[in-house]
């Protein structure tokens, strides 16, 4: 009997339940009245409005994609495709110090024009971004973060040095401002010429503002190859100085200098964790996608154009094919091509398996919605865990594949009732074929959708049935508990896996 006289909206049946904690799955019945979940378990005296037969099918959290550039997506295609079909129903955006908000200009700079130009950069304050996205819901949720290349850009109109102090204060009010309309954090993209010549004091200050509202720090760290353990540390003690919680973004070792050096890496990792909070995420590919930068091609194996504003017929074409027909060099042919992107095989497969494998590694797409021919990862970083790492190659068990793309990643932002599969949670779920799940986006044909992925439901919505989107717009912009109106909070204690 149900516990109350109203019916059920929805009940999933027969389903093998992997629940996001790590914990071994079981067979289990799941039923959602309004947006979350009233029952889990054997609910054969149950009955609902709409039943839907999960025999064969894991019936999993909806995955949490933390690193993702879709500020533009969520105005621009509500309906949100290329992750609502991966089974992702919540996206962090505003990574690698690029946000949309709080910035007005007509020609921003790379790479904050890897989220479109002169319409898109009209949002002042972070309050009107957030509204607008609000005002017509896209299909999945979103987490928003600010960027310092945003703030620095808007602050600074020199952008080639350190913030001076007046300037600093701009920026920490403009984030102030931004954490009260309801950011969960700020990012940096310390790589990038805008980021680039902020020392660590500048960005420790503006840092200084998370606690607060409960926020995190999250970082495109300054070098990825050569100095990476450097820059861990430079990322080690952002963090111990504002004393707030770190994530670094897409962990890599990408230069041929510093392939194999992964267990290092995560070594170091390892250690700080036990001094402070220090997340990670990372995406299963060996090859990078950022703005066109020579730095890049030349550590790289290959590099693939994704776009290009003065030559667009370039798009999807390998670099060097371009310079041996304009009879130049691969430096030279990529000046002729920007502002545009690339595609940049930069990594040893090895380190990619073994920051996956680690026990704490989230995953995120780091997907460019934008491009004209873009990096797989955006159509298929999550089927790719779950087909190609998890089932074909054995690197984790599916339990712990679905963990680093839940719960783990829904504690670490400190996403309430988000992430895993419990009476009271939000009804964000994803129901997947585990025998034929996987990725379909190559490097030649980028925005193939994955298989496997059955059915997703956003706070207790089908948004994704047989292939396609259902229409619904169940998402919502999560905000920090703050701007939310409840108490503040202390970061979580990560979910470890079961065992």
């Amino acid at each position: 009997m149900n516990e109350s006289n109203d019916p059920y909206d929805i009940l999933i049946r027969g389903g093998t339940l992997i629940d996001g904690t790590g914990a071994p799955r079981r067979t289990a019945d799941v039923v959602i009245r309004g947006e979350r979940i009233a029952a889990i378990g054997d609910l054969a005296g149950h009955r609902a409005e709409h039943e839907i037969d999960a025999h064969g099918r894991v019936v999993a959290p909806g995955f949490v994609d933390v690193h993702t550039h879709d500020d533009r997506l969520l105005l621009s295609n509500r309906e949100m495709t290329p992750k609502l079909s991966q089974g992702v129903t919540t996206v962090i955006t505003g990574n690698c110090g690029v946000s949309l908000a709080p910035l007005q200009i007509q020609q921003p700079p790379p790479p904050l024009d890897l989220l479109g130009g002169t319409e898109w950069y009209r949002f002042a304050d972070f309050a009107t971004y957030l509204a607008e996205v609000e005002r017509k819901p896209p299909a999945i949720n979103a987490v928003p973060l600010v960027g310092h290349s945003t703030l620095r850009v808007g602050a600074l109109n020199d952008f080639t040095r350190p913030a001076r102090e007046a300037e600093i204060r701009l920026m920490k009010e403009r984030l102030r401002a931004a954490l009260e309309a309801g950011a969960v954090g700020f990012s940096t993209g310390l790589f990038y010429p805008p980021n680039r010549p902020a020392p660590i004091a500048e960005v420790a200050a503006l840092a200084e503002e998370l606690p607060a509202f409960g926020g995190i720090y999250t970082t495109h760290m300054r070098d990825e190859g050569d100095q990476v353990l450097a820059s861990l540390e430079e990322t080690f003690e952002t963090g111990r100085r504002a004393r707030v919680p770190v994530v670094i973004s897409h962990l890599k070792c990408a230069s041929p200098k510093v392939w194999g050096t992964s267990d290092q890496v995560l070594d170091r990792i390892e250690a700080a964790r036990r001094q402070q909070a220090v997340g990670f995420d990372v995406y299963p590919y060996d090859a990078a996608s950022t703005v066109l930068l020579p730095e890049l091609i030349e550590v790289s194996k290959r590099v693939l154009v994704t776009w290009s504003r003065s030559h667009p017929e370039a798009a999807g074409r390998e670099l060097s094919e371009i310079a041996a027909e304009w009879g130049c060099t691969v430096l030279e042919a990529a000046e002729r091509l920007g502002p545009g992107g690339a595609v940049y095989f930069m990594m040893d497969e090895t380190d990619v398996r073994r920051i996956l494998a680690h026990s704490e590694s989230m995953i995120g797409s780091d997907g460019i919605p934008h491009d004209t021919h873009p990096h797989p990862r955006l159509w298929g970083a999550f089927p790719r865990v779950l087909g190609h790492y998890c089932r074909e190659l054995g690197l984790f068990p599916l339990e712990q594949a679905v963990r680093k793309m839940t719960g783990l990643s829904a504690q670490t932002f400190a996403l309430e009732d988000r992430g895993v599969l419990r009476v009271g949670a939000f009804a964000d779920i994803v129901l997947f074929d585990p025998m034929s799940v996987r990725d379909c986006a190559t490097f030649q044909e980028p925005t193939t959708p994955a298989t496997g992925i059955d059915q997703v439901l956003v706070n207790g919505e089908i948004t994704w049935r047989d292939g396609a989107g259902t229409g619904a717009r169940a998402g919502k912009v999560l905000k920090n508990k703050i701007a939310a109106g409840r108490t503040c909070w202390a970061p979580c204690e990560i979910i470890r896996p079961a065992g």
